[in-house]
């Protein structure tokens, strides 16, 4: 029941996210980052495995620089389906705000030596809480490793960039948006004056 807390968190007759149901690849494994503006904004950090989206909220977003350690707070897993996911949720529901895909690819574990599958590779390193692998997304690429902090908050993570031919010096995610955002354009609509009384 994997999906459980993500179903118990919506209401599916008001937001038109994905209701939650396991799928794999055909092929690769997927991963997908969607910027999300909600009570804050926030990036959320998404693992294909075992047919859901493994999930971290990374409140300053991912980084090619490797000098950055990266929060990142394991949540629900999400559907599959939620790798094509932009749009609105609306006020009163959980995560309201707007949501967009900031980058997507395919990815692998960094192990090469492993006799598991790929898949399985992950989960076992998911289960030791260190995770190494690599990314070939349009933004982010090389290798990357999620680890889990110990004791802090039992979801608590950081998202690390290794030291390889993507790595950068700086590096800063809400400078690599694109120009026709509709994250952005709604945060510019929520800081804009509404309801402004006129002087008499």
């Amino acid at each position: 029941m994997a999906l459980q807390d993500y179903n118990k968190k919506r209401k599916f007759d008001e937001t038109s996210e994905p209701k939650g149901a396991t799928k794999k690849s055909k092929s690769k494994l997927i991963f997908v980052v969607q910027r999300h503006a909600a009570s804050r904004l926030h990036y959320d950090f998404r693992l294909e495995m075992d047919g859901v989206l493994k999930s971290w909220a990374v409140p300053k977003g991912p980084s090619l620089n490797p000098e950055d350690k990266r929060l990142a707070m394991m949540v629900e897993d999400h559907p599959y389906d939620y790798k094509d996911f932009e749009g609105n949720i609306p006020e009163g529901n959980y995560g309201a705000g707007q949501v967009e895909i900031w980058d997507s690819g395919t990815y692998e574990p960094l192990d090469e030596t492993s006799k598991l599958s790929d898949e399985n590779e992950l989960l076992k390193e998911l289960k030791s809480g260190s995770l190494k692998f690599t990314l070939h997304g349009k933004k982010l690429k090389g290798e990357f490793a999620l680890i889990k902090m110990k004791n802090a908050e039992n979801n608590a993570w950081l998202l690390i960039k290794h030291k390889d031919k993507f790595a950068k010096e700086e590096y800063d995610a809400e400078e690599n948006v694109a120009k026709s955002s509709t994250v952005s354009k709604f945060l510019e609509e929520k800081k804009s004056p509404k309801n402004v009384k006129k002087k008499p």
